[in-house]
């Protein structure tokens, strides 16, 4: 094992990382692993173990808890794939091995890695599917890259043979000196002398125009490029010049990069006054100014009404939380571009036009060059092709004469994405598009998982529109019986609310298509190809299944998107979720008999509890959310109005009676309206505005004047007789037409 230490001295000399795939037995790589970093004079105590082995001689993380890892620099990790392949595991892994280290790689033999099944295979076979029906590509696709790419060395577990030499003959690199402080700064000259490329001092350059409000400030980097810290820095220095600096992540752990080189920053020039925790620090003080953590979700309303505010991480929170930060009067986002651990395009693709719209002035600094290892790094290169981390889809001009009636719909396999590279990254590029947050698990599922299928629409050969599809449904009556007793059921979304939740045993009986992810390529969107897709994935599957689904974070323009392409409503969720930020919606479209019965039964059932869950859970969702899911329906509401309720309902139209006294009625007619109105142009969205606040959801006058933007409360209070009396009227009839009369 003398070569361990050759290929360590290689990484050494060129600052860069090496691979080391150990292949074999799980007790013969486990030891020859404590061997080789034994030879290569990489300690123990220096030396992290990723993998399930009772005992080895490393401080042990479980491959779920990798990310643990991020942010973090080690001589060595040793990543153990025998109980597990997790993609995910190994993202975190690479980003965590500085210049000079090595990443050990624990396999079975490399020929039979791929047709081995694993506890990640187990997570992937989602009933009623099984263990060996998942496929193995990822690994097949994971093995030839360790054989294509430079800086990876291949190791016979058992006899030491070295199957490739991971050694690279080249020059070594030159050493590479400090940047120089810009003359005229206005931030302390220390926070300049920290940073350790000119990458980082150009971006803390760009920090000091937060001093002024009216900026905007978007700093993009892939992970390990020091932008983290260059945002430390910055807030130390804003601090500095008596200004509040709220700082936000998606976790503390996020922004605990911010904190410790702020922290650094002050006490290194005297000027830290306190702070609240030695070891993670949420506050940080001046003698005028405060570094102040806020977690995302309570930081959307700025509290203490901060002078700037710093979001890191910000491409892994929904667009929702991002676009209240722009009620700051400053505010940095800092993003990363291809993270080890996942990427996600939704901060630059959908909030990008919102920054742009915006009274900020907007600034943009990129940050190229790594700070733990050299640029240029092979393994940095293997990692983003291994993970498709830099997967993008077509370039534009290849794309731009796509419309309906030329593209061609395509069902890709996995197979088809295994043989051909560019497929596979222009499928995987779109899909990143389609999402916040796009993790190497992700593309595991894709190529492996055996209810996933994959349908795109293409222009000569290349991917113009996709969409991802989970088979879900036909599952047995035991594990129906169990998931009604509180089971939960991988990969049946769909199934698992309705029978959980709504209390409907037999929803899991149906089988059906969800569409997990769609996409058209942000050069021809706007022009029908999403809708164009569907309409041939529905004609395609109509005759093998009974529905096709969908669930996602409810906005109003995706409520309109699959209301239009034929799907309704049958859920709202209570609660927001944590990754979209949204309600979540979930939508049928029934292909037979017992696809319509199980949707009519549940829209019914979602009619009948409307009433109820806006006044309690869902009061306080965006009206404009509940008018898109009301018009979503493909359901009736039945008035059920007394004589007496009718004419209440009169009197309120009239301005004769008030709604406090009985808003019974109003509630159903509104509801009626904005489910079964045949007219949509009855009532302007600002009067159907004031129904949902008002008469379905409770908010006080109050609230909904200023909500929406009425100059006063009795204003408001004068409008509503104005949007009730277009609804007594249409669907009162002869009964109210009197009541309405006597008061014209």
């Amino acid at each position: 094992m003398d070569y361990a230490a050759r290929l360590r001295e290689n990484a050494r000399v060129h600052d860069e990382r090496r691979v080391l795939v150990l292949a074999g037995p799980p007790e013969a790589t486990r030891d020859r692993a404590a061997v080789a970093l034994d030879v290569a004079a990489i300690p123990a105590a220096e030396t992290r173990y990723v993998g399930r082995a009772d005992t080895t001689p490393w401080d042990p993380i479980d491959p779920k808890r990798a990310d643990q890892l991020l942010g973090t620099t080690q001589q060595a990790v040793v990543l153990d794939t025998h109980d597990a392949c997790q993609p995910n595991a190994l993202g975190c892994t690479l980003g965590a091995v500085g210049g000079g280290g090595l990443l050990v790689l624990l396999t079975p033999p490399l020929e039979e890695w791929p047709n081995r099944r694993d506890d990640f295979d187990e997570s992937l076979a989602v009933p009623p599917f099984e263990r060996d029906q998942v496929i193995g590509y990822f690994r097949r696709r994971l093995v030839w890259t360790l054989r294509q790419h430079r800086g990876i060395a291949i190791v016979d577990a058992e006899d030491g043979t070295v199957e490739k030499d991971g050694i690279i003959d080249a020059a070594p690199r030159l050493g590479h000196a400090d940047p120089d402080p810009p003359s005229d700064c206005a931030f302390p000259t220390a926070s300049y002398t920290a940073c350790r490329t000119d990458d980082q001092r150009d971006a803390i350059a760009a920090f000091e125009r937060l001093v002024e409000s009216g900026h905007a400030l978007v700093v993009e980097a892939d992970r390990g490029r020091g932008k983290s810290s260059a945002a430390g820095l910055a807030a130390g220095s804003l601090a500095l010049a008596d200004n509040d600096v709220l700082v936000t992540a998606p976790q503390y752990r996020a922004a605990s990069e911010v904190f410790a080189r702020a922290r650094e920053l002050l006490t290194e020039i005297g000027e830290l006054a306190c702070r609240d925790s030695d070891r993670n620090p949420h506050r940080i003080e001046t003698e005028t100014g405060c570094v102040r953590f806020v977690p995302a979700a309570d930081a959307t309303a700025l509290p203490g009404d901060p002078d700037c505010v710093i979001v890191d991480e910000a491409a892994a929170l929904p667009v929702r939380r991002l676009r209240a930060f722009l009620d700051a009067d400053s505010v940095a986002f800092t993003t990363t571009i291809h993270g080890y651990e996942g990427a996600g395009r939704g901060f630059s693709v959908r909030f990008r036009d919102d920054l742009a719209e915006s009274d900020h002035t907007v600034h943009d600094q990129h940050l190229g060059t790594p700070i733990r290892y050299a640029p240029g790094d092979p393994v940095e290169v293997w990692g983003f092709r291994a993970l498709c981390l830099d997967a993008r889809p077509a370039v534009d001009p290849l794309v731009t004469d796509a419309t309906p009636e030329t593209v061609s719909y395509r069902r890709l396999s996995s197979a088809d994405l295994l043989d051909d590279e560019h497929l596979l990254r222009e499928v995987f590029g779109l899909l990143v598009l389609a999402h916040y947050r796009t993790e190497p698990n992700d593309l595991a599922r894709l190529l492996d998982a055996p209810n996933v299928t994959i349908r795109a629409l293409c222009l000569d050969g290349h991917i113009v529109a996709v969409a991802l599809l989970a088979r879900e449904g036909n599952l047995s009556a035991a594990r129906r019986a169990r998931m009604y007793e509180g089971e939960r059921v991988r990969g049946n979304m769909i199934p698992d609310v309705l029978t959980s939740q709504l209390r409907d045993e037999r929803a899991g009986v149906p089988v059906g298509y969800r569409v997990l992810r769609i996409a058209t390529h942000p050069a021809v969107r706007s022009r029908g190809l999403g809708s164009r897709l569907l309409a041939a994935v529905r004609e395609e599957v109509g005759d093998d299944v009974d529905w096709l689904g969908v669930g996602y974070g409810a906005t109003p323009e995706l409520l309109s998107f699959w209301t239009q392409n034929g799907f309704s409503t049958v859920h709202l969720s209570v609660t927001r979720n944590d990754r979209s930020g949204e309600h979540s919606a979930v939508m049928l479209d029934p292909l037979s008999e017992a696809g319509r019965t199980l949707h009519d039964r549940h829209a019914e059932w979602f009619v009948g509890r409307l009433s109820g869950m806006l006044t309690d859970a869902l009061s306080e969702v965006d009206p404009d959310v509940v008018r898109a899911t009301l018009d979503s329906l493909d359901a009736s509401v039945p008035l059920e109005l007394s004589d007496w309720e009718w004419r209440v309902a009169a009197g309120i139209a009239t301005g004769t009676a008030i709604l406090e006294t009985a808003p019974r009625p109003v509630g159903r007619l509104a509801l009626r309206h904005l489910v079964d109105s045949t007219d949509p142009d009855t009532l302007a969205a600002r009067q159907e505005r004031l129904l949902v606040r008002r008469v379905l959801q409770r908010q006080s006058w109050d609230t909904v004047a200023e909500e929406l933007d009425y100059h006063s409360t009795a204003a408001c209070k004068r409008r509503l007789p104005d949007a009730v009396r277009p609804l007594v009227s249409a669907f009162g009839g002869a009964r109210v037409h009197e009541e309405l009369e006597r008061f014209e």
